[in-house]
C-alpha cells in the first residue's frame, strides 16, 4: 500500500506535472496489482546532455515511466554519439540496435520529407495546434501509418514553441542579402532556403559553434534563447533574427521499435504513454520559462533582435507552398498526408484568429504601451 502511494504522490505532486496526473492515475493501480515483466530498454537521444532541456526529455520521461511501474520498466538515456551518432537514431531503432530514440523527425528528411510533418513544416501549425493535431486531429495516427514502413511508431515527447529565426554574422535588410548565405538549418526549411539563395548545412547542435567560428558558415538556427545562449553564438554573429518561420511549434517524438512496442504488456503501453506526455508538457513549459530569462540576458550583452524582412518572408511563404506540391507529386506518402494537415491548420488558424489572437494582440500591445 505504501508503495502505492507514493507512486500516486508522485504523479500528483512531482516535477513532471499535469499529464502523468491524468493518465497515471488510472492506471497505477492496475499496474502494481499485476505481475508484470522486468524490462530494460535504451534509448539513444539525437541532442548532447549539455542541452539539459532538450535532452532532459527523454530524462523526465524515463524517471517517470520508473516512478510509475514501480522500477518494473527502465530506460536508459545516452546522448547523440554514446551509442550511435544522432542522424542514425533511426536507423538505429528500426535495426533494434537500441528500442527507442528521441529526437525530431525532420532531422529525416533525406530518407522522405514526410518524416517532417509529424515534427514542424514551414508556415505550420504553433505548438497548441500542433498538440491538437497529433493527439485529437488524427495526425499522429497518420503519421505512424507511415513510420510502419520503417518499423517504428512515434509518440509525441517534447515541445519548444515558436523558435528563433537565426543568428547571422551580417544584417539582413532583405532578400538579397540571403544569396550566398551558408546557414545551418535543417530538413525542409533547408530546401526552403535554399531556393531562397541560402547554401543550407546540416549540422548536430554541438557541431554549430565550432563551424561558426572557423567561418565555415555565416549563419546558424538551432532553438531560441536558451539553448542559444548556452551554445555561445551570440559571440560570433550579433544579428538574432525571428520568427522562425519554419519551426512555428515542433514536437519531438520518442520513435519506438514496433515489434518491441507491441510486444509491451498494455500497462506498461499506458505507463509509456503517461510518462511520454509528461515530458512532451514539461519540456514547453521549461523553455517558456528559461527563454524568458535568457532572451534578456542576450540583449544585455549586446545582442541585436531583428525581424526578419517581409520579403523574406513573403518569398518563402511563396516558395513553401510551391515545394509542398511538388512534395505531393513526388512523394505518395506526403500526399497521403499533407490534405489532412494543410486542413487541420487552415480551420485551426481561422479559430484562432477569433479569439487567441484577438487577445494576444491586444495584450501584447497594452502591456508594451506601459498599462
Amino acid at each position: 500500500m505504501t508503495d502505492r502511494i507514493n507512486r500516486r504522490n508522485f504523479l500528483t505532486k512531482g516535477a513532471i506535472g499535469g499529464a502523468a496526473t491524468v493518465a497515471g492515475a488510472a492506471l497505477a493501480a492496475p499496474a502494481v496489482a499485476q505481475e508484470l515483466p522486468t524490462i530494460k530498454w535504451r534509448l539513444t537521444s539525437g541532442f548532447p546532455n549539455n542541452l539539459d532541456t532538450i535532452y532532459g526529455g527523454a530524462v523526465v520521461m524515463s524517471q517517470a515511466l520508473s516512478k510509475i511501474t514501480g522500477g518494473k520498466f527502465e530506460i536508459q538515456v545516452f546522448q547523440a554519439g554514446e551509442i550511435v551518432p544522432g542522424p542514425q537514431a533511426i536507423d538505429a531503432v528500426k535495426a533494434n540496435t537500441v528500442e527507442i530514440a528521441h529526437t525530431c523527425g525532420y532531422y529525416f528528411t533525406g530518407k522522405d520529407p514526410t518524416f517532417a510533418i509529424g515534427s514542424t513544416i514551414p508556415f505550420g501549425l504553433n505548438g497548441r495546434q500542433q498538440n491538437a493535431w497529433l493527439y485529437h486531429g488524427g495526425g499522429n495516427e497518420a503519421y505512424n501509418e507511415f513510420l510502419a514502413d520503417y518499423g517504428v511508431i512515434g509518440v509525441p515527447g517534447g515541445a519548444t514553441g515558436a523558435q528563433m529565426g537565426g543568428w547571422f554574422r551580417k544584417e539582413i535588410k532583405g532578400l538579397a542579402d540571403l544569396k550566398g548565405v551558408k546557414m545551418r538549418i535543417a530538413g525542409v526549411a533547408g530546401e526552403v532556403m535554399s531556393r531562397l539563395g541560402v547554401v543550407p548545412q546540416q549540422l548536430p547542435g554541438g557541431d554549430i559553434y565550432p563551424a561558426l567560428e572557423r567561418g565555415t558558415i555565416d549563419a546558424a538556427e538551432w532553438i531560441g534563447p536558451y539553448d542559444d545562449e548556452r551554445l555561445g553564438f551570440y559571440q560570433i554573429a550579433p544579428n538574432y533574427y525571428y520568427p522562425a518561420y519554419w519551426e512555428g511549434g515542433l514536437t519531438i517524438h520518442f520513435f519506438i521499435n514496433k515489434a518491441q512496442y507491441e510486444a509491451l504488456p498494455d500497462a506498461y503501453k499506458a505507463a509509456l504513454d503517461a510518462a511520454c506526455k509528461a515530458a512532451n508538457i514539461n519540456m514547453q513549459a521549461l523553455y517558456d520559462v528559461k527563454n524568458t530569462t535568457a532572451i534578456r540576458s542576450l540583449v544585455g550583452k549586446g545582442v541585436k533582435l531583428r525581424p526578419l524582412p517581409r520579403d523574406v518572408m513573403d518569398a518563402a511563404y511563396k516558395t513553401t507552398f510551391e515545394l509542398y506540391a511538388e512534395y505531393s507529386a513526388k512523394h505518395p506518402a506526403w500526399a497521403k498526408i499533407y490534405p489532412g494537415w494543410k486542413k487541420f491548420r487552415d480551420e485551426s488558424f481561422e479559430w484562432f484568429r477569433v479569439a487567441e489572437y484577438s487577445y494576444d494582440s491586444y495584450m501584447y500591445a497594452a502591456q508594451a504601451s506601459g498599462k
